[in-house]
């Protein structure tokens, strides 16, 4: 997959066309113009600096160790502000790398956007159905980004991110036929690895691998620090 890059910015491109288009009047769009789809025409729309939902973010998700930190602090920076929400796909994934990133207030704000969605009928659609990629999202945005799950080469590693609001999280994982629950305590700053059934699992907290052997739990400190928050008011 080819994903542009703009070497003045470091930013990657939504298109080749992307930094030359019309920057979205958001100031003067209300908000029951929302979602762009259903008021505006899509030739409209494609010719505006405006995107639904965060695809590049999305690449640098999925495929993090392929991007630097920089990189995806930028790219963030950039297409946050451009991003309308109109898609529930959007959030947990915004939500994710804000985590990552350190923006915790905005990681959070996007996460309980997703975890409402149906519960607060966010989109006032859910009478047509559930948004089930959505709800995959929430325990995505909770896994990924609170617990900082990543998986790379067939190996999971965590790079917990609790932050004050959040006391505990309690998960089950089954990885590579292996069941593992992992708890972690915000107050004491732990987080606990159990292999619940198996054989036997190699997996990465923080920078340090560990072997966890069936119905052994492993305990491991972490402080994670979050970056100083570089847009005006807040990311």
């Amino acid at each position: 997959m080819f994903v542009p890059y703009d070497e003045d910015m470091g930013i990657h491109l939504q298109d080749d066309e992307f930094l030359s288009k019309k920057p979205w009047n958001f100031q003067d769009t209300p908000s029951e113009k929302y979602p762009l789809l259903l008021h505006f025409h899509p030739l409209v729309i494609y010719r505006h600096n405006v995107i639904k939902q965060a695809d590049v973010i999305l690449a640098m998700v999925l495929l993090g160790n392929q991007f630097s930190r920089e990189q995806k602090q930028r790219n963030f920076d950039y297409y946050d502000p451009l991003t309308t929400g109109d898609s529930s796909l959007s959030v947990s994934i915004q939500s994710i790398l804000a985590m990552e990133l350190g923006y915790r207030d905005k990681a959070i704000e996007y996460l309980r956007y997703a975890l409402w969605m149906d519960l607060a009928d966010v989109h006032a659609n859910v009478d047509q159905g559930c948004h089930i990629a959505s709800m995959g999202g929430t325990w995505m945005a909770i896994v990924y980004g609170i617990a900082g799950m990543r998986e790379q080469n067939g190996r999971i590693s965590f790079k917990p991110r609790l932050g004050k609001r959040i006391e505990g999280l309690r998960f089950h994982l089954v990885i590579q036929g292996q069941l593992l629950m992992v708890d972690i305590e915000g107050r004491r700053d732990q987080i606990t690895y159990l292999l619940c059934e198996g054989n036997g699992l190699t997996i990465g907290h923080m920078e340090e691998e560990l072997t966890l052997d069936p119905g052994k739990a492993v305990s491991r400190e972490f402080n994670f620090q979050s970056l100083t928050e570089t847009r005006n008011g807040g990311a």
